[in-house]
């Protein structure tokens, strides 16, 4: 936003209670996007299972438990390398196991242990599963098991890999086409993709509908952030955009709750995805952001924005968008003048990035802190289902526990300053990986409650870390640095369901990879300089001059506040304040 964007703020009020209602109705449907990004924690859940047969089962067997049908059979069979002797009705002895089955030549009595000759086949029946917790995946649905398991394993890193497109596509069409429309689109088309997903009738359009899907739900999270913190003035902006976060939250809590209701996979894709439906019946009430029509040149319709505003805001004489234009073309938009000039017109690249040392330390530093927080959130969210007791409770927490995190963030960064809050609880989400390793696995509660923990400390390092990113450089390069740090952040969520894959190889090592990661880039992260207090800098020599000497920067300049910061972000347009998950 331009100069003129306070003024006009300062005149109609930074939160009142037009900036209210446009508020909590975007972010509401931000919960969708928190709900199909971890959808697939319950719907592609792979239950006890072992090969089909051909005839009807007479009677179970597994080591001395004896039962009549395999359903009796699922509660003792905890140890799936062992196999299950089943007897059919015809007299034959199988030997059951999850990815082969053996036929006993000799069929005399019904024993588990068989020292006879046996004949091996694969499992050209299909395969019977476990459906006391979930009558129907999309694992049962199609089979996804054995040689056919990697395919399972793919369903979340290509919806992440949707993610990363949409977020970049929607992010630039915001730009052109206003984010009003973007909003309308991606809103309705996480309703109509979401009830889609249903009815794909084969694994492949499954992935295919499901990969749209995260491209709309990612471009909403990013448009609607931008949308948000365009009608909020600088006094409510830094609370306002860190709990964006917040809702996402909610939409996990969402899943849990949705999943410990329904067990079928496609009726609970449908409640999940009509849970939301209230936004998109109502979405198209919601107005184009005065500073969109103003960058291009609709003036009349700004107008009636601010009316409106004003209107319900009960300001009885709303700002003029000739005095907006006036400010926003005569007053310095950065702070800049004369020779200052000549450089913003350079055209920057990713090279900016590693112009010297110091700025090019910085940028390994930010990106891995970006990647770190990102992996970390995605590990102990995927990973809670897995933590033993109940799942869907175990869900709920880790979602709950973000809640409490951004109000954490936000106070840390104001009173102790960015690095400060972000050193310690990157180092602490550290210590806890490694204390997970050392509680027992029969201590079910502790071990979920130091996962709340982890996820805690990761939350509040991730929540921070964009607008650490925007203060970091300056105002030739910020819209490219934290553009970059936000890929590096989708990067991470396409890597963290193959590292949650990781406890197949050993059940602690998703927590050693994110334990050192975040271990390294706190340690990195104190070779960063502070930034709380210290104005943003428009050079790549100012921003170098930052980290070479904090001290005396930070006794010769005023202080600038959290919410500056990010009208020098929104400036970049909407891609560079991606807060995305």
């Amino acid at each position: 936003m331009a100069p003129g964007s306070e003024r006009l703020f300062d005149s109609l009020g930074h939160f009142g209670r037009f900036q209210a209602c446009v508020y909590f109705a975007s972010v509401f449907q931000a919960m969708s996007c928190g709900i199909h990004y971890l959808a697939s924690v319950f719907m592609a859940v792979t239950p006890n299972f072992v090969c089909g047969i051909p005839g009807n089962v007479s009677s179970v067997l597994f080591y001395n438990s004896s039962e009549a049908s395999l359903e009796d059979i699922w509660t003792v069979w905890t140890a799936t390398e062992n196999y299950i002797v089943v007897q059919l009705e015809n007299g034959e002895i199988w030997e059951l196991n999850q990815c082969s089955k053996a036929k006993r030549e000799v069929s005399l009595d019904l024993a588990y242990e068989y020292k006879g000759n046996k004949s091996v086949f694969s499992c050209s029946d299909g395969f019977l599963y476990d459906d006391t917790k979930w009558k129907s995946t999309v694992v049962t649905q199609w089979d996804l098991v054995c040689d056919r398991e990697w395919l399972a394993k793919l369903i979340q890193p290509t919806f992440m890999l949707g993610v990363l497109i949409g977020a970049v596509i929607f992010g630039d069409i915001a730009d052109r086409l206003g984010r009003q429309r973007v909003i309308w689109f991606t809103s309705a088309g996480q309703f109509v993709f979401g009830v889609a997903v249903a009815f794909t009738s084969d694994y492949y359009s499954f992935v295919i509908v499901r990969f749209l899907l995260a491209m709309v739900s990612s471009g909403y999270l990013v448009v609607a952030f931008v949308y948000v913190t365009e009608f909020v003035g600088i006094k409510a902006r830094t609370w306002a955009s860190m709990h964006v976060h917040a809702f996402f939250a909610i939409g996990i809590m969402v899943v849990a709750l949705v999943g410990f209701l329904v067990r079928t996979w496609w009726v609970y894709q449908i409640f999940l995805s009509i849970a939301t439906l209230p936004f998109v019946l109502c979405c198209w009430m919601l107005p184009e952001t005065p500073f969109w029509l103003l960058s291009e040149g609709r003036y009349e319709d700004a107008q009636k924005v601010i009316n409106t505003m004003a209107r319900w805001n009960k300001v009885s004489t709303p700002c003029k968008v000739a005095e907006l234009y006036s400010v926003q073309h005569d007053g310095p938009v950065s702070g800049r003048t004369g020779d200052n000039d000549a450089p913003s017109a350079k055209k920057h690249n990713i090279l900016d990035l590693f112009c010297n040392w110091y700025i090019a330390r910085r940028t390994i530093t930010v990106w891995l802190v970006w990647f770190t927080g990102s992996l970390g959130y995605y590990v102990f969210s995927l990973s809670s289902v897995n933590l033993g007791g109940n799942e869907y409770l175990n869900l709920f927490l880790i979602g709950a526990v973000e809640l409490p995190c951004y109000i954490i963030a936000c106070i840390g960064m104001d009173k102790l300053g960015r690095r400060n809050t972000l050193i310690p609880f990157l180092i602490l989400s550290a210590l806890i990986c490694v204390l997970i390793m050392f509680i027992p696995q029969d201590f079910n509660v502790l071990i979920i409650l130091a996962n709340m923990a982890g996820k805690f400390s990761i939350g509040v390092a991730f929540g921070l870390i964009y607008l650490y990113t925007a203060e970091l450089y300056p105002t030739i390069v910020r819209s490219l640095a934290v553009g970059s740090g936000s890929m590096m952040c989708r990067v991470g969520s396409v890597v963290a369901p193959f590292c949650v894959y990781l406890r197949s190889v050993w059940i602690f090592m998703p927590l050693l990879l994110v334990g050192i990661m975040a271990l390294l880039s706190g340690i990195l992260t104190i070779m960063l300089p502070e930034t709380l207090g210290k104005p943003l800098t428009n050079t790549l020599e100012e921003a170098t001059e930052i980290g070479r000497n904090e001290k005396s920067c930070s006794e010769k300049t005023p202080p600038a506040q959290s919410g500056a910061a990010l009208e020098k972000i929104e400036m970049c347009g909407p891609e560079t304040v991606s807060p995305e998950k």
